[in-house]
């Protein structure tokens, strides 16, 4: 019987314990990295609660939530349960009940020597009841045989063979399993008897002929076996008096309920079906996403009813070959199901085929993932996006229209000047000085408008405010991370602690740095490595964005700043990005510097000036 300390040596982890004080961002940064689903607040010595993944996605729900600020110890679980090191897996399991609880710590002499979850608990008991499996064919009080359909016997255990009384097995398998039975005649076959009620009898009272002839009574429960087409290959069964067949019965029935409890718990949706399609394993998270119910799904529903139409074959062949994770195996396949009101729900696939031991496919199983927070943040990505590029046609815009104003106005003056002079040449009672009036009114009213141009195209600065760089440039990484794991592009922070804050416009930094990494994603079409840093330098903080893309041709390195320049298609751009990125940077009193080298990538460096204060703001924490 595994113990609390057996199932923590099983797993092979260490506890993993976190200050109350650190952010939730790096405390699931650190779940990630170790692998494990919870941490412990305080030390070893003081744990002061604990906090799980679940934690985290009910946190993630509520308004105003921040991973970056948010402190572990302000929404940890402050009740901590501790149990012996020696308790077994049953006393494990009531203890989980009893207090309702996922993750427990486990003491062994006043120390901390572990965390235990529910699920270690149920697995260690699934691998026992395994190992308990093989054991109870062999030494099981009751007999078990199996057999062809003609009789021939596969295979008997020792109960069996102590029940009939043969000594030696090769004895006994050497005999016609109709030949035990005093039911079948010499001319009978043994499925004469074990068919006749259909494929399952149970507790059918048949007597036994042992090897001295003399008679046995007995009980008998046995399956027939079946081909894919339906015809019968065989039987198995067992032999018991009535107490031994009700005790194997709970033990089953216990087995059972163990892998249900855990089918059912799963909070991703499990299904199952037979080699025919009939759903035969429909979970609670099955029933909550799809909408049908156990009963309405197991034994009536086919599987082909859950997925768009003709899909379900196509899924079929697809685990049949070794395209997407082995033969017999789909892993990680995006999929649309189909759900009861006609809906659909977008998710993440994963499915085997389950075989008999004759490599025969009797069943499919699948477990699917809900992806949709995923997509959705691809949407909100390309919305973003989208807004960036108005943004860089609004800019041409701005600038086109400066340009013009700029070279219209000065003729415009001259002609206002030369109408003035004229003006003071003809006496007020003479028509043509109505005509020179009207004349100068008009282009008075042609400059008045050039001046709103210019002041279209030059706003008025934004407001200014001390900034955090390392936020700010981790805020657009997340935002992006998932497009660059979909592209196969790979990426390498690393923030300098301490760095002090700088006076800036937010939205028109983050409009840098987003076109920047845009720009070093749209440079790697094949995949790569996206490094990004930052550093402080004399009075000075450098933000370094490099890509291992295609990097900038030596007769394009010169032109990347001006504006209309562009080595983009004419969905991506309009060549404004970095022609604005420059103009914010120098707004700023900042530069741009760039290295690159053709097919080996390119490194921008932003350097940003440090606010020349006595007392300056600074972060001491890099995200």
């Amino acid at each position: 019987m595994h113990t609390a300390e057996d199932i923590l040596n099983m797993k092979g982890r260490e506890i993993i314990c976190v200050p109350p004080e650190t952010p939730l961002h790096a405390a699931l940064e650190t779940m990630v990295a170790c692998k494990i689903g919870a941490l412990l607040v305080g030390t070893y010595d003081d744990i002061r609660g604990i906090w799980t993944e679940r934690d985290f996605m009910r946190n993630s729900l509520e308004n105003g939530f921040d991973a970056e600020t948010t402190k572990i110890g302000d929404v940890m679980n402050p009740h901590v349960f501790k149990v012996p090191h020696d308790h077994d897996k049953n006393r494990l399991l009531d203890a989980f009940h009893h207090n309702k609880l996922r993750y427990m710590v486990v003491e062994k002499h006043g120390r901390n020597v572990g965390l235990i979850a529910i699920s270690d608990v149920i697995m260690a008991c699934l691998a026992e009841k395994t190992e308990d499996y093989h054991r109870l064919f062999q030494s099981m009080k009751c007999g078990a045989f199996i057999c062809e359909s003609n009789g021939t016997l596969i295979d008997a255990n020792p109960a069996l063979l102590s029940m009939l009384g043969y000594r030696d097995k090769n004895q006994f398998m050497d005999r016609n399993f109709a030949a035990c039975l005093t039911c079948i005649p010499e001319d009978g076959k043994v499925q004469d008897v074990l068919a006749a009620h259909g494929d399952r009898v149970s507790d059918h009272a048949i007597d036994f002929i042992a090897s001295d002839g003399s008679i046995v009574p007995g009980l008998i429960t046995s399956h027939t076996l079946r081909d894919i087409h339906g015809g019968i290959k065989g039987f198995e069964g067992i032999v018991v008096d009535e107490s031994s067949r009700k005790s194997m019965e709970r033990e089953l029935r216990k087995a059972h309920d163990v892998l249900n409890n855990v089918i059912q718990s799963s909070p991703n949706v499990i299904i199952a079906a037979d080699i025919k399609g009939t759903i035969i394993i429909w979970n609670k998270a099955a029933e909550e996403t799809l909408g049908y119910t156990s009963e309405e799904a197991i034994g009536r529903l086919h599987i082909a009813k859950i997925y768009p139409e003709g899909i379900a074959r196509n899924i079929m062949a697809l685990m049949r070959g070794p395209e997407y994770g082995g033969k017999g195996r789909l892993r990680s396949f995006p999929m649309v199901f189909v759900k009861k009101d006609g809906g659909t729900v977008q998710v993440k696939l994963s499915a085997s085929i389950i075989t008999n031991e004759q490599d025969q496919a009797i069943a499919s199983v699948g477990i699917f993932v809900d992806f949709e927070e995923q997509l959705d943040m691809a949407r909100r990505l390309k919305h973003t996006q989208n807004l960036l590029l108005q943004s860089e046609k609004l800019a041409a815009m701005g600038r086109l229209t400066s340009l013009i104003a700029h070279e219209v106005n000065n003729p415009l003056y001259g002609i206002i000047n030369t109408l003035e002079l004229l003006k003071t040449e003809v006496p007020e009672e003479n028509r043509k000085r109505k005509v020179l009036d009207m004349a100068l009114t008009e282009t008075e009213r042609l400059s008045d408008m050039l001046r709103k141009m210019l002041s279209f195209a030059r706003p008025d600065p934004e407001d200014r405010q001390m900034t955090d760089i390392n936020r700010l440039v981790d805020e657009i990484i997340t935002l992006h991370r998932k497009q660059f794991i979909e592209k196969n592009i790979r990426i390498k922070t690393r923030f300098e602690k301490g760095l002090p804050l700088v006076q800036a416009s937010k939205n028109q930094l983050r409009q840098v740095f987003l076109n920047m990494i845009t720009n070093a994603r749209d440079a790697m079409p094949e995949g790569g490595m996206l490094e990004i840093g930052t550093a402080k330098k004399a009075e000075t903080l450098e933000i370094r964005i490099k890509d291992t893309g295609v990097g900038i041709s030596d007769e394009n390195m010169d032109k990347i700043f001006d504006t209309f320049f562009t080595t983009k298609d004419d969905v991506k751009g309009v060549g404004h990005g970095l022609s604005i990125c420059y103009t914010f940077i120098k707004d700023h009193g900042g530069d741009i510097r760039v290295e690159s080298e053709v097919n080996k990538g390119t490194v921008f460096t932003i350097i940003l000036p440090i606010p020349k204060k006595k007392e300056k703001e600074t972060n001491h924490d890099a995200p």
